[in-house]
């Protein structure tokens, strides 16, 4: 495998590549305890730009908060890391991936107070459309799958960690494996979901419906910022709970998210939606959408965040801040 990048952000040090490793004893690797978070930069007229850099970074300190990992640097510090990473790997676009995971805790699941503590890293490296460009462009052809997500009070849907996306694993392997693009989950209830690595919306005369926060879902910033954009373009879009067959019946599908970002369904279990493809509300949200990057989008919430001129590696001091 070729790397991904030069250097990797590890405890506060920029780290080569080949260098940047982890014990084979870490509690992370054994029992899935880390969070992290995927974070696009853009390149736009005024500069790289993290897109929500911020919110995102907040939402990591969010996930270890619900899990109990002490976080050894403030939300500030990260977010002036990210931008770090990204100029020392001289890039204009980017995939950030903050991650911060148990260590060398000893081999019990549940580390004393004394043993625990958490290593963060951080890498950019250029990732293009998750789905592939063909998908951005006519749109996925996804499958309910046979895995449902996590019923609710099992595992904090809520949070994003390591270990909840062996769920995602599942769900996007069986997909491929039957000839779909992605795979699409049902709650424990039989209600909709979302998607292996992504939100799902479904727009029925002119309304775009989300499953809540309830139906095992991570809330996606992604989620949050196309509501926002479709709001403001006059469209009503709200949080509502689905039955799987509102997906066969829906003029639009769309699912969203960092690595997605906004991706047109245009089938669901061989059953075409009405637009067959990306529909005019998926179309008009999504130059929106894309327009905050290009400069045709007034940034209205302030969401993009220059990169500006940083100097690489510059973490501040090493404390733990422990989550009340």
């Amino acid at each position: 495998m070729q790397p991904l990048a030069k250097n990797i952000w590890i405890n506060g040090e920029l780290t080569a590549w080949e260098k940047a490793t982890v014990h084979v004893m870490s509690h992370a690797l054994h029992y899935g305890t880390s969070v992290f978070e995927g974070i696009r930069v853009y390149d736009t007229p005024n500069g790289p730009c993290g897109f929500r850099l911020t919110d995102h970074i907040r939402r990591l300190f969010d996930s270890a908060r619900i899990y109990h990992f002490p976080m050894p640097y403030t939300e500030d510090e990260l977010v002036q890391a990210c931008k770090d990473v990204v100029r020392a790997e001289g890039l204009r676009s980017a995939y950030l991936r903050p991650l911060a995971f148990l260590g060398e805790c000893g081999m019990g699941v549940s580390p004393s107070a004394e043993a625990i503590r958490s290593d963060v890293m951080i890498s950019a490296f250029a990732w293009g459309a998750y789905l592939g460009e063909e998908a951005l462009e006519k749109g996925v052809d996804a499958c309910i799958s046979s895995w449902n997500r996590v019923a609710p009070n099992t595992v904090p849907a809520g949070a994003k960690a390591g270990g909840n996306y062996l769920s995602s694993y599942l769900i996007g392997r069986e997909a491929r494996v039957r000839g779909f693009g992605e795979g699409i989950a049902l709650g424990a209830d039989g209600l909709l979901s979302e998607g292996a690595g992504e939100n799902l919306f479904i727009v029925k005369d002119g309304v775009l419906m989300t499953p809540p926060a309830a139906a095992s879902i991570l809330q996606g910033i992604t989620r949050d910022s196309v509501m926002k954009l479709a709001r403001g373009l006059g469209y009503e879009a709200r949080e509502q709970v689905l039955p799987r067959e509102a997906l066969y019946v829906a003029d639009e599908v769309f699912m969203t998210g960092t690595a997605a970002e906004i991706t047109p369904v245009r089938s669901i279990d061989g059953i075409m939606t009405r637009a067959g493809g990306p529909g005019p509300v998926t179309k008009a949200v999504n130059k929106a959408f894309r327009g905050l990057f290009d400069g045709t989008t007034p940034d209205r919430y302030g969401w993009l965040e220059p990169i500006g001129e940083t100097t690489a590696g510059a973490a501040a001091q090493e404390r733990v801040h422990e989550p009340a």
